[in-house]
């Protein structure tokens, strides 16, 4: 955003959401992969995600999972999130307070999977092992389960922190159930 339109936090918003949209479907994009950061019983523990689905109309995100893995039964014992997403082209990261729900059956987890189960990221969600597991050494890697691990990770998005660095100043925005406001870098 340049110009006049740098004033205007509601293009700014749209803006967002347009760029976390396109993101999806563009592998190359910053925000594709970003740092979801959890609570665990030792601190904070944060991880990449691959984000999947954007939906605007009901601020969500959603990303996959093996449903064993620590980041699920986290957000099951606490369901607040960050994550942060840095983009090199546009200059911005975007840091969004989410609620997270982990779905792990139903309509939309088969769904999905059908879609998944056919390619080799299919692989990540079939292993006997749950991830993070020790292997022990100068073992053969252990054959694939019978049935998958799959779940998907959907994130509610209650606020949204967006800073753009450039070299005519930074600029700093925050979005949220009180509204838009500016905020100094």
């Amino acid at each position: 955003m340049n110009g006049a339109a740098d004033d205007d936090l509601a293009a700014l918003h749209a803006a967002l959401w347009v760029e976390l949209e396109r993101c999806v479907e563009d592998k190359l994009h910053g925000w594709r992969t970003a740092t979801l950061a959890t609570y665990a019983a030792e601190g904070v523990d944060a991880r990449t995600v691959v984000l999947r689905e954007v939906d605007y109309a009901s601020q969500q995100l959603l990303f996959f999972t093996d449903a064993r893995s620590p980041k699920v039964a986290q957000l099951r014992a606490r369901p607040e999130a960050l994550l942060v997403a840095w983009c090199a082209r546009l200059g911005w990261q975007l840091r969004l307070h989410v609620a997270a729900s982990i779905e792990t059956e139903g309509l939309g987890v088969s769904s999905r999977w059908a879609r998944l189960r056919l390619k080799p990221a299919a692989q990540d969600y079939l292993s006997p092992l749950p991830p993070g597991s020790l292997l022990a050494e100068h073992v053969a890697p252990p054959l694939p389960a019978a049935r998958n691990h799959f779940a998907l990770v959907r994130l509610q998005v209650h606020r949204l922190d967006w800073l753009g660095l450039r070299a005519g100043g930074h600029r700093r925005a925050l979005f949220d159930a009180n509204g838009a406001r500016w905020l100094a870098p």
